[in-house]
């Protein structure tokens, strides 16, 4: 047994201690440790001056209820947020604040890179940016724009520019390189929602972009400049997890694949984990086999993907993101309202695996973005995304939130909490085997009872009392 630093008493207290922790129940109860950083009842921007604003208004170029956030990151001392052109009346598609300024009521957003990027030069000309929905800053600098090029989605849909990839340099904010998704990545449905960048090497870095309206992945090489589409029966929605029940409005969706996050591995590749929108389930493929460009393109690949688990009735997961020193990855539950999170080191995937971050009917209402910065703190943005579809935002009430904490204080006392040592599992088994059945099941003909004899009792009180001896052994020697 490993030597326990201190005084008698001190060994008193560890084993005591123990011995608490031995009789709670395997579920830890989540601190919900996010608070709010920013918020808004309605957006608004930073025009050039105010009779700019007022002109904008006026000829309803900016029309402040049809704006509505849905995408962000965080790179250095900017916050960005993407505001897609669904409706009419969206002046800037992207957009930022700075992190250091203290309002935290209502910030006006200064248009990425410039207002200029956001305005037509002709009616025939698109500009430069027309409807990113997810972003992505790499560790090289960059900031990696997937741009819809649809406008008013949620009215007269009209498809202003293909689908592209626009990368800027945020050093200095010039676009980098625009790359235009072929026609045979774009089939009748196409929707590209989400995107995940691969920067283990900065001239050699991949992109990958999740198609939701046509199941499908996008692989872009930013050293080839070329792309490639995967197909995979996992990219499709399950038609029994279609269901949607938020704040009292129902309604359904048949969304694909949408949330892919990237881990990296000590063979030069990352794992990345994926799941579709409608869906319950968390796959993964390893990008050893995305990035080849042959192999991920036939059909022999089929069980190059894995099946990881489910999480449970409601689990529907839009994006999902992994936070690279713990290997923790967060997950976005609309239909819970909530955050929650799983180390990628668990070997199960499972409802007990699952850790709550943040749940709440106020402050996490539609959580559609999550995102780990550079100096390891979470940050969520929720936005009442349903209720802007279905019915009206409320004017007058807070619609748009973002959550921030430490990664590490998001994750205290959950079962993503990389401090608290898990239990072999023979003793966690036994725990399960032990735990009095629940079953309403009426006994069979014949039976005494439904409930164990006492001589069966009798083993499972000293068995329960071995568990608790094992469980204090082994919290001693960690």
């Amino acid at each position: 047994m490993m030597k326990v630093r201190g005084t008698p008493v001190a060994l008193a207290f560890t084993v005591s201690s123990c011995m608490l922790l031995a009789l709670l129940p395997v579920h830890i109860v989540a601190n919900d440790n996010l608070r709010v950083a920013y918020q808004w009842k309605e957006i608004d921007f930073e025009f050039p001056s105010e009779t700019e604003r007022q002109e904008a208004i006026a000829s309803k170029s900016y029309i402040a209820e049809n704006v509505i956030p849905v995408g962000l990151e965080v790179y250095k001392k900017r916050l960005f947020l993407t505001l897609p052109r669904w409706k009419e009346g969206i002046p800037a598609s992207l957009a930022y604040i700075n992190i250091n300024e203290t309002t935290t009521q209502s910030p006006r957003l200064h248009p990425y890179p410039s207002w200029s990027a956001h305005r037509r030069t002709s009616e025939t000309e698109a500009p430069e940016i027309v409807s990113p929905f997810r972003i992505r800053a790499d560790r090289c600098g960059r900031l990696w724009v997937l741009d819809t090029g649809v406008e008013e989605l949620l009215g007269n849909t009209t498809v202003t520019s293909p689908t592209s990839l626009l990368v800027y340099d945020l050093h200095n904010d010039n676009l980098l390189r625009r790359y235009k998704f072929p026609a045979d990545h774009l089939k009748e449905n196409s929707f590209y929602a989400n995107i995940a960048v691969e920067d283990n090497d900065c001239d050699d870095t991949y992109a990958y972009a999740a198609d939701l309206g046509s199941p499908g992945l996008v692989v872009y090489s930013w050293k080839q400049q070329e792309s490639w589409r995967v197909k995979h029966h996992y990219f499709h929605p399950d038609p029994l997890a279609g269901n949607y029940n938020i704040t009292g409005i129902n309604f359904q969706w048949d969304d694909g694949l949408f949330g892919i996050a990237l881990k990296p591995q000590s063979d030069g590749y990352s794992t990345l984990y994926f799941h579709p929108l409608s869906s319950l389930n968390e796959f993964s493929v390893s990008t050893k086999v995305l990035r080849n460009q042959t192999y991920a393109t036939e059909s022999g690949n089929y069980h190059e993907f894995k099946i990881l688990g489910s999480r449970g009735p409601n689990g529907q997961a839009g994006v999902a993101f992994v936070d690279q020193k713990t290997g923790v990855i967060f997950y976005a539950l609309p239909n819970l309202n909530a955050i929650t999170c799983w180390k990628t080191s668990n070997r199960a995937y499972t409802i007990k695996s699952l850790g709550r971050v943040y749940m709440s009917t106020v402050d996490m209402v539609f959580p559609n973005d999550v995102k780990v910065d550079d100096e390891s703190n979470l940050w969520v943005l929720s936005d009442r995304l349903h209720q802007y579809m279905y019915e009206s935002l409320n004017r007058n009430d807070v619609n748009f939130r973002v959550l921030t904490a430490t990664v590490k204080d998001a994750i205290q006392n959950t079962a993503c909490d990389t401090n608290i040592k898990p239990l072999p599992d023979i003793i966690t088994n036994l725990g399960d085997i032990l735990r009095p059945s629940t079953s309403t099941i009426a006994p069979k003909a014949g039976s005494s009872s439904a409930w164990p004899s006492p001589s069966h009792t009798n083993a499972i009180v000293v068995l329960s009392m071995l568990i608790t001896m094992l469980r204090v052994s082994y919290c001693i020697r960690i």
